[in-house]
């Protein structure tokens, strides 16, 4: 019996671990899979680096994004965060750079 005590705190400390650490983790992989495999053709995204774009071509492991009128980026499918709907892209879209709400004073002058 004072085996099992003494093998208990390690079994609890796995199971924590895995709850908080291992579970949550495989849950953000398979969203991630599922994202890069739904991509396509004229979707809005936003990338890890923060460059939001409109998906113009899906290869198989790149895509190609105009981030500006006529500038195209060849990305690599992983490198896409998430998915604009239509709600996210009008109030991500609308930013006014000489605002001063942020704090920092103005934006440069133009």
């Amino acid at each position: 019996m004072d085996q099992i005590a003494g093998f208990l705190p390690l079994l609890l400390i796995g199971l924590v671990f895995y709850f908080l650490i291992i579970r949550p983790q495989r849950a953000r992989q398979q969203r991630q899979v599922q994202l890069v495999s739904s991509l396509a053709v004229g979707d809005r995204i936003v990338t890890i680096g923060g460059l939001h774009g409109t998906i113009q071509e899906v290869d198989e492991d790149t895509i190609r994004v105009e981030i500006a009128p006529g500038t195209v980026a060849t990305l690599v499918k992983g490198a896409v965060a998430r998915t604009l709907t239509d709600t996210d892209t009008d109030s991500a879209l609308e930013i006014d750079i000489d605002d001063d709400t942020d704090g920092f004073g103005p934006g440069p002058k133009r």
